[in-house]
Parts: C-alpha cells; structure tokens; sequence
C-alpha cells in the first residue's frame, strides 16, 4: 500500500489527486470545447484584444465590453495547473457577464516552467492594478471591481486577495467581490505531488504563496465553489479555505456544483443559468 506522504495520501494517491485530467474521464472533450466557445464569443461581443499591462510578453489582457459605463469590471484568471491556457481559451466567460452590464477582462501570463510561481503571482497582480487605474478608460466603474477564477487560476485570484494593496497606493478593498472555483489554496501538498517536477519552491515560499494562510488579509465577500466531482484532495483544499475563513470571522458564500466535474464546473462561469454563473451575477450585483 505504501506509506503516507501527506495527511493519508501515498505518493500514488497524492500524485493521482493532483491529475484532474486523469481524474475525469471526458477531459479532452470538455476543454477542447473552451477554444470553440470562446471564438465565438470573440465573434459575437465588442472587445479590445491584446492590451498591454506589464511589460512582459505575455502580460496582456482582452477587454469584454459591456453597453453600458461606467459599469462594473469582472477579471477572470484561467487555470491549467499553471503550466497551460492562454486568455483566448477563455473568452466564453464574457458571454454570461457582458449582456448583464458586467465589463469582463480575461488575463493572459506566462507559465511554469518559463517563469517561477512567484513571477505569475506578481503577473496577475500587476494586472489587477492595471484594470484598477485604467477601468474608467474604457467604460469601467473601478469603485465595482469583481475577480474569479479556476483551478490554478483560483489560487493566482487569492493570491491577488491577500495582497497589501495599501502598499502600492491602492485601496485595500478595492477588490469588492470574488469566487474562487476548484484551487489549490495550500501549496504543501502541491511540492509534495508530481508537480513537484516543474513547481519549485523553497518552504518559506510555500508559505508565503499559500493563500489558505493569509485570508485574514482577504477584505472582500468571497464564493468558495467546488465541482462535486474534483479529486478528493481539490475538495478538501476547498473545505480548508472555507473552514479558514470562517476561523477569521470571513466566512463565504459556498457552492459545491453538483454532477459537474473539474472542466465541467469552468463551463459554468459562461452560462448565466448555471448555479455558479447565476451566483457570481448575483454577487456583482447583476441579479
């Protein structure tokens, strides 16, 4: 049987856990859906492709437009076990947003193992400080500020949440709601797992880049979502969150996405009909 690596988890049994892809037997088929839906959202919705907000190759952004302004502003952060993806892979997301009056702008960043996860980290923070000072430039109200995520993308946001913006002349809760789907919120297991072969990362930097540990920091009303169907280990690091952010007298609004598994419970954010899709609109005040 083998011995335990982490909690009750044998190497095997971690490793698997960190293998969505595996885990779901129709994987190839749901995400080789993203790229179809997204072109057509790109087709069918006003948008600003390939804006610049660092100075990195890869640090561009896709901005949905909403008919209304100044309107609220939702960024979305992509998963792909931050070895994958690119933000056209996810332009579906502006489809559930857009016709509610909801300016959407979709992240692009480097990878692993091009860059270290503290370089993606400050990636996506750089972005949200753009999307900040340039909202109203196209429309944006920057006072209705939302962010979500998926899988990685959902620890890359609550790495965003536990920033000090204070420190770079923003407000501190300038970020006024987000939903975290389906993420590893603590690293520790993470260098533990197979992933360990491209995630590198010293014990003082799993600290640090595990938001599970510093919601005392998060200042914003958060969706805690799970798909039903996550490996076990995704489920109970997103049990570990909302178990964290209650302790801190935060707790969430919680979402487990029945029947979905970890690329089917993504679909959701672009179906406004959808449990997580209606509850996200709710959130920003669309519903």
């Amino acid at each position: 049987m083998g011995s335990a690596v982490y909690l009750h988890y044998t190497q095997e049994e971690l490793d698997r856990n960190f293998d969505q892809r595996s885990w779901a037997t129709n994987s190839a088929e749901v995400i080789a859906r993203y790229p179809r839906r997204s072109e057509a959202t790109r087709k069918a919705l006003r948008h600003r492709p390939d804006v610049r907000y660092g100075p990195g190759a890869d640090e561009v952004l896709d901005i949905f437009l909403a008919d209304k302004s100044p309107a609220p502003v939702q960024i979305f952060v992509h998963g792909g076990a931050w070895t994958r993806g690119v933000k056209s892979d996810y332009s579906f997301v502006a489809g559930t947003f857009v016709p509610a009056g909801i300016h959407t702008v979709v992240l692009n960043f480097s990878k692993l193992p091009q860059v270290r996860l503290p370089e993606m980290v400050a990636q996506v923070r750089r972005a949200f400080e753009w999307v900040y000072r340039n909202a109203a430039g196209f429309g944006g109200d920057p006072a209705r500020l939302h962010a979500c995520g998926h899988s990685s993308g959902a620890h890359l946001t609550a790495m965003a949440l536990v920033e000090d913006w204070s420190a770079r002349g923003l407000p501190r809760d300038f970020i006024k709601g987000a939903t975290l789907l389906s993420g590893p919120y603590d690293l520790e297991p993470v260098v533990l797992s197979a992933r360990s072969t491209y995630v590198f990362l010293s014990a003082e930097e799993v600290a640090a880049f595990s938001p599970v540990r510093h919601v005392a920091r998060i200042g914003c009303p958060l969706i805690a979502a799970h798909a039903e169907n996550d490996t076990d280990e995704f489920r109970r690091q997103s049990s570990a969150l909302v178990a964290a952010l209650e302790h801190a007298g935060k707790p969430p609004k919680t979402l487990r996405l029945v029947g979905a598994n970890h690329f089917e419970a993504m679909e959701q954010y672009g179906d406004p009909a959808s449990p997580l899709g209606a509850a996200v609109l709710e959130q920003v005040g669309a519903r």
